[in-house]
């Protein structure tokens, strides 16, 4: 896409976080934005946010778990504006833990929002961007913890290696079609966002969680630091926004960690087994040291 003005994005997670600052990058480009986010407090303040940007708005509460809400968001948009040019599957949450300490209820809960979230973002708008017959972009946001396999976030992991997955696949689709609709998958590293807190808004039927492991308290201090000491969202925001416009795939803002990337494919192709990571280099790589 290279125009911007008076066209239509649809933004997951609008409330806070990366979303939240992608809605604002949009309204600011002249768009029309749709903000939808399971946080209604949250939400209600991204929409008046962004609608002091100028732009026209439209705040729909959206369980990106379930088919149903994402259906409805596609027709509210629809009803509003007509059409959709720009889609953004960005809404999740996370936990942290061993692999075989998490309960059903954390997976159930972790897919639903990152994996079906996506793919229920990529079923319903992309025939619809497909029947406008111009262009549109569709911007998945997975993670780093896409592109390698670190201890401790296993649940997360698996979603976001699906996200990965399921973006190339369906960007080497489009092509193949012909279509001028684009894909990118956005794996960013850490970003000042409220992930540490998502708990906040963890279905009451979904609440049960392992419980906590011998030192379990200073990983998530580590982790909440290493958040904190993130980019911020709207650095993130603007790169995906030049991604869209150079209908590139791969969006990696913190290009830092590509050497760990690099490893990990090497140590794919050698056929050579994975290594825990340095937790003093990731602090000094988030340092930029």
């Amino acid at each position: 896409m290279k125009e911007f003005k008076g066209k239509v994005a649809v933004v997951t997670g609008a409330a806070s976080g990366i979303g939240r600052a992608l809605a604002l990058r949009f309204a600011r480009a002249g768009m029309n934005v749709v903000l939808a986010d399971v946080e209604v407090g949250a939400l209600d303040e991204a929409e008046r946010e962004v609608r002091a940007v100028g732009g026209s708005t439209l705040a729909v509460r959206t369980d990106v778990s379930k088919a149903r809400d994402v259906e409805a968001l596609a027709k509210a948009t629809l009803d509003r504006f007509g059409a959709v040019h720009i889609v953004c599957n960005n809404a999740g949450v996370s936990v942290g833990g061993l692999s075989w300490t998490h309960t059903l209820a954390d997976w159930e809960w972790v897919l639903g929002v990152n994996l079906w979230g996506v793919i229920h973002g990529v079923r319903v708008f992309t025939p619809i961007l497909l029947s406008q017959g111009g262009a549109g972009h569709i911007v998945n946001t997975a993670s780093l913890a896409g592109l390698l396999s670190g201890p401790g976030s296993s649940v997360y992991n698996v979603t976001k290696h699906g996200v990965v997955t399921l973006s190339e696949t369906l960007h080497q689709e489009l092509v193949m079609l012909g279509s001028p609709v684009r894909v990118s998958v956005l794996c960013p590293g850490f970003v000042s966002t409220r992930i540490p807190d998502a708990a906040r808004n963890r279905p009451a039927e979904l609440a049960d969680t392992a419980p906590p492991l011998p030192g379990a308290e200073e990983m998530q201090a580590l982790g909440r630091q290493l958040v904190a000491s993130g980019s911020p969202p709207a650095t993130v925001a603007d790169c995906v926004f030049e991604a869209i416009r150079a209908e590139r795939f791969y969006i990696l803002p913190h290009p830092e960690w590509k050497d760990l990337i690099r490893a990990r494919m090497e140590t794919i192709l050698a056929e050579g087994n994975p290594t825990p990571p340095d937790v003093s280099a990731i602090f000094a790589r988030v340092r930029g040291e």
